[in-house]
């Protein structure tokens, strides 16, 4: 844990463009205590005149939001906006040298066609944007100074599956990975809708864009192949459970060949030693584990030797899945401790 410290006059501005949904009210939270930056401002277009602290008491900030009128007077710029809406914003702020962060899907996947097909949104004219999973690709993020912050489902399953495709020795050849993971409520985002209702969800767990989720060709990216012309066949059954915030997912991997419970986690802790907010456990893990932290628990259970494997990965989507990882990856662009303001 890196201690805190004064802040320094000179310290690198902040601005938050879309403030007042809920990644936009954990990231207020973190960088307004963050020891490296100063936070400077926060926009909220539909909230404008309204201080964080009313909408959100727990952040304790005073900042009254802003429209973004697009303006520069920060160094670094978080956009926590719906999918859709950073297209437009981002290529001025990266022309202007800023240090974007990006927590929607608009630049994740290299694949236009993909991107249009899973997003059902044109894109063009492209900002050219790192894919930022700090424990797969830290170098090629310290090295950028505008980057795409991985989906909350995508950083759960990719976490728990990339020790057997990033280049881990020993380990059989994947056939086939089925994925089912439950995701709480918070994951759709602040507006109100019906289906989300306390009424509609509470005791209750729905499955939902079964074979379409838009997280589905990052997961292949991150991982070495595509959606379009998959390496082994994958199969995504997202749910929504009566949970405000993470997800849960459990992973049955199917190999070419038999290999041991226990050996693959050792090469899944060899794999993520020294990724601090990765944790390879022996029990069990849960959702309350992570919740409220930016840590990714995974387990694997011991059933012996065998050609398939289940592993199970939990996180809090609103931090390791939004806006924890976003800060984390921030730190390594500016060459701080990736644990400074996270723990």
């Amino acid at each position: 844990m890196t201690a805190s410290k004064p802040m320094d006059s000179a310290a690198p501005t902040v601005s938050v463009i879309g403030a007042s949904g809920y990644s936009g009210a954990e990231l207020t939270r973190l960088l307004q205590r963050h020891p490296g930056v100063k936070l400077q401002h926060l926009h909220a277009f539909s909230q404008a005149g309204k201080r964080a602290d009313d909408l959100y008491p727990a952040t304790g900030c005073p900042m009254t939001y802003l429209s973004y009128e697009g303006g520069l007077e920060s160094d670094i710029y978080f956009l926590a906006l719906p999918h859709g809406e950073a297209l437009s914003l981002v290529p001025s702020l990266v022309a202007a040298g800023k240090i974007v962060i990006d927590l929607s899907g608009d630049f994740r996947l290299q694949n236009i066609a993909e991107h249009e097909s899973f997003y059902g949104m044109k894109k063009s004219g492209d900002a050219v944007m790192t894919y930022a999973m700090p424990e797969l690709f830290k170098e090629k993020i310290s090295a950028s100074k505008a980057v795409s912050n991985p989906g909350c489902y995508a950083t759960s399953i990719i976490l728990g599956l990339a020790p057997l495709f990033h280049g881990t020795s020993g380990i059989p050849t994947v056939n086939s990975v089925a994925c089912t993971a439950i995701s709480g409520l918070s994951g759709a985002g602040r507006s109100a809708k019906t289906e989300l209702s306390f009424a509609e969800m509470s005791e209750n767990v729905r499955a939902y864009k079964v074979g379409k989720h838009q997280h589905t060709p990052e997961i292949m990216q991150a991982l070495g192949t595509s959606a379009t012309d998959p390496s082994f066949a994958f199969t995504f059954t997202p749910m929504i459970g009566a949970l405000v915030r993470g997800i849960y997912s459990t992973l049955t991997i199917s190999f070419d060949s038999p290999a041991e419970a226990e050996a693959m986690r050792e090469k899944y802790e060899e794999f993520y030693r020294d990724a601090p907010f990765v944790r390879v456990r022996k029990q069990m893990t849960e959702v309350r584990h992570v919740a409220h932290t930016n840590f990714c628990d995974i387990h694997i259970p011991d059933t012996g030797r065998s050609s398939s494997m289940v592993v199970i990965s939990a996180i809090d989507n609103l931090l390791k899945g939004a806006a924890g990882q976003a800060v984390q990856n921030m730190n390594i662009m500016l060459g701080l401790d990736e644990r400074t303001g996270l723990l």
